[in-house]
């Protein structure tokens, strides 16, 4: 019996290592061929970091940008000079209007009254005082009265030395000398009244055209191009001067203000080119130039600036605002640009 069994043990109890691996059996890399590939492949992934940060350090070098920056243009307000009460609105909300075109009209009788007035009095001071016969009496009173002066001096001036000489007496050389004094007021006299009509012509005309003025004043017209927004006047309405009635909104004259870091001014120069994109244009680009920097940061204009005298200081970057000019076109087309709309900008600086 124990010959039989020993055979049976030495065959179950051979040697392992000829059995196959299940990696080698299906094929598989081995556990060191498998490190060589993630060692490789972090290897590339560490250039491509080292590729992307270097092209963006050497990007940094020549361009600065922000994302603080919107679009900005001019809101002019129409406002009226004169009050009264409001006879017609002729624009809506949102609708783009031409350089003089008529907004609003006031009430102009009133006006219209007063004008009348000062053109009847202009016209019966003229009746009165710049008639021919007025003003051929007026010149001919200042002739006559030089002509006066003239002989009055004359006789002076033949009497003085005379009378040094005790040829005339001095009651003589005194009667010449109020004789001269008397033609000068003559002649002062006639020469005042002359120029007084004009001054009352001229006082007379400026009434009439201050009249005329006011008039124009009940109609507002548009003073550019634009859009109109924020109306806020209709018809019956009782308005002051100063009061403001819409604003009108050229899109034709917008810019760019950009908020930089006063670390990423030093080589900002006017005139350098400008890359930007608009929030409300995804995938459009748009181009222009460097037009002016700010003399001051945006915290000196604010309303309570900062005072730094104060013990409790804390250094905060400031922001220096930059303007922009747009040039042609976006490269999708043409868009328009409202102001208050947000824009990422780059400045190219070398």
């Amino acid at each position: 019996m124990a010959t039989t069994v020993e055979p049976e043990l030495t065959k179950s109890t051979g040697p392992r290592s000829s059995m196959p691996t299940p990696a080698a059996e299906n094929g598989g890399p081995a556990p060191g061929g498998r490190r060589r590939v993630l060692f490789a492949a972090l290897g590339v992934a560490f250039l491509g970091l080292l590729g992307f940060g270097a092209s963006k350090w050497w990007f940094a070098r020549s361009h600065v940008s922000t994302d603080n920056a919107q679009v900005d243009g001019h809101i002019i307000p129409i406002l009226p000079k004169v009050g009264g009460f409001v006879a017609e609105v002729r624009v809506e909300e949102n609708r783009n209007v031409a350089g003089g075109d008529t907004l609003v009209v006031l009430d102009d009788r009133d006006f219209r009254a007063r004008l009348a007035q000062t053109d009847a009095d202009l016209a019966a001071l003229l009746a009165t005082v710049s008639s021919r016969a007025r003003v051929g009496q007026a010149e001919a009173a200042v002739a006559q009265a030089v002509a006066n002066a003239q002989k009055a001096h004359a006789d002076l001036e033949r009497l003085g030395p005379l009378a040094q000489q005790d040829i005339v007496s001095k009651q003589q050389l005194d009667g010449a000398l109020a004789a001269a004094a008397a033609a000068d007021a003559q002649l002062a006299q006639a020469q005042a009244a002359l120029v007084g009509a004009d001054a009352r012509v001229a006082a007379s005309r400026a009434a009439r055209d201050q009249a005329a003025l006011q008039l124009s004043y009940t109609r507002l017209l548009a003073p550019t191009a634009g859009v109109v927004s924020k109306k806020t006047v209709e018809v019956g309405q009782l308005v002051q001067p100063g009061q403001p009635l819409m604003s009108v909104v050229p899109l034709n004259d917008v810019w760019i203000v950009a908020n930089l870091k006063e670390t990423e001014t030093a080589d900002v120069r006017p005139g350098e080119a400008v890359q930007f994109t608009v929030d409300a244009y995804p995938g459009c680009r748009f181009g222009g130039r460097v037009e002016s920097l700010a003399p001051a940061t945006g915290a000196k204009f604010s309303l309570l600036p900062p005072d730094n005298a104060t013990g409790n200081f804390t250094k905060v970057v400031q922001r220096v605002p930059v303007r922009i000019r747009p040039e042609g076109q976006a490269d999708c087309g043409a868009r328009v640009l409202r102001p208050g709309m947000s824009v990422d900008v780059t400045i190219t600086t070398r």
